[in-house]
């Protein structure tokens, strides 16, 4: 049987993308966070819960930024705290969905960005879910 060329065992690995506002996982890194790909956007979990996302995809720009995991009870307490926090544009057609925005484009985006991450490390309910199973149900014939 023919050795491979070890050379090839490599070649062929996709060059993996630059996570975009990187700073956030240095913040999150105490409580262990890790991320996943979702829909051209890293998603980062603590433990079980999905606590943001991270997008950079220039299309639509207005939603670049990091989205907050929360639901709409909670989105007036933390817009007293993330005042420059939106709804998010790509979602339900506009209309308004559990997850916020905190876009890029904004002045104090990494401040508030910080503060975000900071409410995570305190443990704040407001933010984070836990995800719908992935499971497929049975199939019918």
């Amino acid at each position: 049987m023919p050795r491979r060329d070890p050379n090839a065992l490599f070649a062929a690995r996709k060059v993996p993308k630059r996570l975009p506002f990187d700073f956030v996982l240095e913040e999150l890194a105490a409580l262990g966070p890790w991320t996943r790909a979702m829909f051209g956007c890293h998603a980062v979990y603590v433990e079980d819960e999905i606590v943001l996302i991270l997008r950079d995809k220039k299309s639509p720009a207005c939603d670049d930024g990091v989205w907050v995991a929360t639901t709409e009870e909670h989105h007036a307490s933390l817009r007293r705290e993330l005042p420059g926090m939106r709804s998010i544009t790509v979602l339900a057609n506009g209309g308004v969905t559990g997850w916020q925005n905190l876009p890029a484009e904004s002045d104090d985006f990494e401040q508030s960005v910080l503060r975000a991450c900071a409410m995570v490390r305190a443990g704040d309910a407001r933010i984070g879910k836990i995800p719908k199973s992935r499971r497929r149900g049975k199939r019918r014939r």
